[in-house]
């Protein structure tokens, strides 16, 4: 049997680790086996290297390092969580995947593009998820948001200038303009109810279940 992969993407601040959780905790109430990971994390390798990227203050890395460091969090879930739980036909809820890694570090920072893909295609193979949920909103409302974070612990990226969450944006939805059926681009600044609603009647409609 084999499952299904679905993962989540976004800008800082729009609710997407908040919606993944809440649509793994509505399958799984369904009677559905999950699987929930996040990026980097999800295995003893990547909560290690999620801590030098995101929040090694004292460590400043290049474009090209944090891809790499992302790379390898990923290839190490792929393989021992993610291709598992596929192959035991569970479904895959994905906080983050590789369309982060294009956004960030190849959009965002300028890293290039196809270097990222082919460092992407070594990580994880042919896996690709069969829906991305990109929850968009103006980035406005990104910056909004993470101001009132304030007093969080420290993330490389949260301190970044707005041209910088431009580009990322404007990186996700050019990759969701090249694979729409792949991507359900998710207006953001909404309620989280409504935002949650669109998503799963889009997972009802890939699993054939009942709004």
């Amino acid at each position: 049997m084999t499952g299904v992969f679905l993962s989540f993407e976004g800008g800082e601040g729009l609710g997407k680790s908040l919606q993944a959780a809440r649509l793994a905790e509505t399958l799984t109430q369904r009677g559905r086996a999950v699987v929930q990971t996040r990026e980097p994390g999800g295995t003893a390798a990547g909560e290690r290297i999620r801590e030098i990227v995101l929040h090694a203050r004292e460590a400043p890395l290049s474009p090209e390092a944090q891809a790499l460091l992302f790379s390898a969090a990923r290839a190490q879930l792929v393989r021992e969580v993610i291709r598992p739980a596929l192959a035991a036909g569970r479904i895959v809820v994905a906080d983050r995947y590789f369309d982060s890694t294009l956004a960030y570090q190849g959009y965002g920072h300028g890293a290039d593009l196809e270097g990222l893909r082919a460092v992407t295609h070594f990580a994880v193979g042919d896996l690709v998820p069969q829906r991305t949920f990109l929850i968009d909103a103006p980035v406005e409302v990104v910056l909004a948001r993470l101001a009132q974070r304030e007093g969080a612990r420290w993330d490389r990226f949260h301190g970044t200038d707005r041209d910088f969450y431009e580009r990322v944006r404007d990186g996700y939805l050019r990759l969701a303009a090249a694979e729409p059926h792949r991507f359900v681009v998710i207006d953001g600044d909404r309620p989280e109810d409504r935002i949650a609603a669109d998503i799963r009647r889009e997972v009802d409609a890939l699993l054939g279940a009942p709004a």
